[in-house]
């Protein structure tokens, strides 16, 4: 079974613990040893959350999901962009990439989109739509 990987919080203790057990006098090899980690371990974990307290901490993994959701909203709108870009040349289905093949596809792309019969397919205004909820 695979070991499960130590939180940042969890990380920052067992830092805490190595630097107090130093300062009792202990050499720093068996001061990691004694927290059950490698000292490749330790010096990776020091390089990424040394220093750092628990608030710090806090702040940089709020951070970091702030910038997954901006990124996230970003490539959204970036998206929508496109789609409307394509839509204002009046390539539609390629930029939703649908192909009618009846009056439920027509109307639902009418539905989602917020255009026009004539705007999404010119040509096609009197085309019969059935009504979807």
């Amino acid at each position: 079974m695979a070991t499960k990987r130590p939180k940042p919080e969890e990380i920052t203790v067992k830092g805490r613990q190595v630097e107090v057990l130093m300062g009792q006098g202990m050499p720093r090899i068996h001061a990691i040893l004694q927290i059950s980690v490698t000292e490749r371990t330790d010096c990776r974990w020091k390089t990424k959350y040394g220093g750092m307290g628990m608030e710090q901490l806090k702040e940089v993994k709020r951070l970091q999901k702030e910038n997954e959701r901006l990124r996230r909203a970003v490539s959204d709108l970036t998206l929508d962009k496109l789609i409307l870009a394509e839509a204002a040349r009046g390539a539609v289905w390629s930029a939703l990439g649908v192909q009618v093949r009846s009056s439920y596809a027509l109307n639902c792309c009418v539905n989602v989109s917020g255009l026009s019969v004539e705007r999404i397919a010119p040509g096609l205004d009197g085309y019969p739509l059935p009504h979807v909820a």
